[in-house]
């Protein structure tokens, strides 16, 4: 069971898939064996928890507690970061009327460092004004946990592999006088594809997936004295594809089947932080909107409709 759970969590934090109001993929299977209902099952799973998974690696704010540029060239910032929120764990067992029960529920997080490096001071307004904004989602390879396969062309970092995120930011407004920071941007960010399961050690759920993540967003911030104030909004597409593999019994024949991901959510947030000059504490806590799926598969104790509420903390270095 130990296993089934660390399985289950590495699929929901780096899965994702297109939905869809059936499974045509799966009309081909049926009888006594369930392996219509598992078919169902895997596709399910992967398209549930796609924008979950998207929304890890992207969070809110791209830069916590900020809305303002940096303020032109020789000015950097860089952040540890962890992006998580509360993910209900099923089991891997679908009975044949499509019901998968709850095995836990946990809040799942996600590392990643982040980075802006000022490029063009703009007007004395903080009007377009440019920054470079980078990120390096930090992935568990197989060396920390045993139940997944990571691409090995992937980028790595002893027994973290890397996802590799970039773009811009452009200065609406400097944080002067009366006037908060503002600010929008863009960023493109991608996970290596990552496996879970094993068909041959008895498995009956496995699969190859990828995500890329193209996130817009715009945000305001204050600065009064040490404390900070931001709050956003934006938008996220997840895309990207995967190969599905099930077994409808243990002496079934493997089947695999392609799905091509694509999602879209919109996201709001706000962030209140300590800023000591060199060295700033921030806090984050937004929500994700949700959407009827029309999943075929019930995964009790999850609603795709209600949306998901996120949570982010990070430590920011720089001048």
């Amino acid at each position: 069971m130990l296993r089934a759970r660390r399985l289950l969590v590495v699929s929901l934090l780096l899965s994702g898939t297109p939905l869809a109001a059936q499974n045509p993929q799966c009309a081909a299977f049926s009888g006594a064996d369930n392996s219509r209902q598992t078919c169902d099952a895997a596709i399910d799973l992967t398209r549930a928890y796609h924008p979950i998974a998207g929304l890890l690696i992207s969070g809110g704010n791209p830069l916590l507690g900020s809305g303002a540029s940096m303020g032109g060239l020789g000015k950097f910032a860089l952040t540890l970061r962890a992006n998580a929120t509360k993910i209900v764990i099923p089991e891997l067992v679908v009975d044949g009327s499509n019901n998968v029960a709850q095995s836990d529920r946990l809040l799942a997080p996600a590392p990643l460092l982040e980075g802006a490096i000022g490029l063009f001071k703009g007007l004395p307004s903080g009007t377009l004004s440019l920054d470079f904004l980078g990120s390096a989602q930090l992935v568990p390879n197989e060396r920390l946990v045993s139940d997944i396969r990571v691409d090995p062309g992937a980028p790595r970092v002893g027994p973290m592999s890397l996802g590799l995120g970039y773009g811009g930011r452009l200065g609406l407004l400097g944080d002067h006088g009366a006037l908060p920071g503002v600010s929008v941007s863009v960023m493109r960010r991608t996970i290596p594809r990552v496996g879970f399961g094993d068909l041959a050690a008895g498995d009956e759920i496995a699969a190859d997936v990828n995500l890329q993540a193209l996130n817009l967003r715009a945000v305001a911030s204050k600065r009064w004295s040490v404390l900070t104030l931001s709050a956003g909004a934006g938008w996220s597409k997840y895309t990207g594809d995967a190969v599905a593999q099930f077994r409808g019994s243990p002496s079934g024949a493997a089947q695999t089947i392609a799905l091509h991901l694509d999602q879209r959510r919109t996201v709001i947030f706000a962030d209140a932080g300590f800023d000591f000059r060199f060295l700033k504490i921030v806090g984050e806590i937004g929500h994700q909107s949700g959407r009827d799926q029309s999943l075929v598969t019930n995964f009790q104790g999850f609603d795709d409709t209600k949306g998901t509420t996120f949570y982010s903390a990070g430590l920011r270095f720089g001048f």
